[in-house]
């Protein structure tokens, strides 16, 4: 097994239906907060956390994601023309020279579970992320997947990004039982959207993973859970059950830009914070708003 995180996987073969009609032709990972897509976002979060390979399983109609990780010579020329050295600057910086991105087709829509197996032929047998761009962390300081890097370093075992979610919202996530209630605790186990009746704590698994290979061996066992799709979830219950599972809580705020009012939540916050818009912005809300 390879000491450090060198591959992550993004599953973006999902049809973004609660983003309808925007996403009837545009992947919902390309959706903008301010000047950057989603899917930019989440890559540079790996890049920052060493990560040298990205490895998207994409589904129809996502080309606009390959397409904007890709070389756009025309639009380079175009620029470099007028002298816009500083939107060059960006374009050409989408990637590190380094990072090399692996697109594999997702040909059926059975879950983020499947979706990780696609990956397989690309990951092999050392550990990986697994990123999903729906939920945009801000950390201020150390990206998320970097925080959990630290932590696989010293546990080598899968780890799981956690964060408390509200007791009546356990249905919408995977949630774990775990030993203890600090930062980084073992895992006992893990239930896929658990009525809050029923849910073992409200200790939310968000859009962050790093696992090790053994993952891919229990997803082919694993047969079709909820919704009828192969549940990461469930792969990770299986898991458990060969070798140790971290959960952690990571440091940053979490944004689920899968929903209307987190996308919207996000672009506000990355506003007032951008460094070329963010003063102007902020006058502008407190003249249209008020300071309250």
């Amino acid at each position: 097994m390879t000491r450090s995180i060198r591959k992550a996987v993004f599953p973006v073969a999902g049809l973004g239906t609660r983003f309808l009609p925007a996403t009837k032709a545009s992947p919902k990972e390309m959706l903008p907060v301010v000047d950057k897509p989603l899917i930019q976002y989440a890559v540079e979060e790996a890049v920052a956390a060493g990560v040298e390979v990205m490895v998207f399983v994409t589904g129809r109609n996502k080309t606009a994601i390959s397409n904007h990780f890709d070389t756009a010579y025309e639009l380079e020329h175009e620029l470099e023309s007028r002298n816009k050295e500083e939107m060059l600057r960006l374009v050409r910086n989408i990637t590190p020279p380094h990072v090399s991105c692996v697109f594999i087709r997702q040909n059926m829509p059975l879950g983020l579970g499947h979706a990780v197996l696609c990956a397989e032929p690309v990951v092999g047998d050392e550990p990986f992320a697994v990123i999903l761009a729906d939920d945009l962390i801000d950390d201020g300081e150390r990206g998320c997947l970097a925080q959990m890097v630290e932590q696989f370093q010293q546990t080598r075992c899968s780890i799981l990004a956690t964060e408390q979610v509200p007791p009546e919202e356990t249905a919408s996530y995977g949630i774990v039982a775990t030993d203890g209630d600090g930062r980084l605790v073992p895992v006992r186990g893990i239930v896929e959207k658990p009525a809050p009746a029923e849910a073992p704590s409200n200790r939310g698994v968000v859009g962050r993973y790093l696992l090790t290979p053994g993952i891919f061996r229990e997803l082919v066992r694993t047969g079709r859970g909820a919704g009828g799709e192969i549940q990461l979830t469930d792969g990770i219950a299986r898991l458990l059950q060969k070798e140790p599972v971290m959960a952690y809580t990571f440091e940053g705020v979490r944004y689920d830009c899968g929903s209307k009012l987190g996308y919207l939540q996000a672009t506000v916050d990355y506003a007032v914070q951008h460094h070329h818009l963010g003063e102007e912005f902020q006058a502008w809300l407190r003249q249209r708003y008020g300071q309250g």
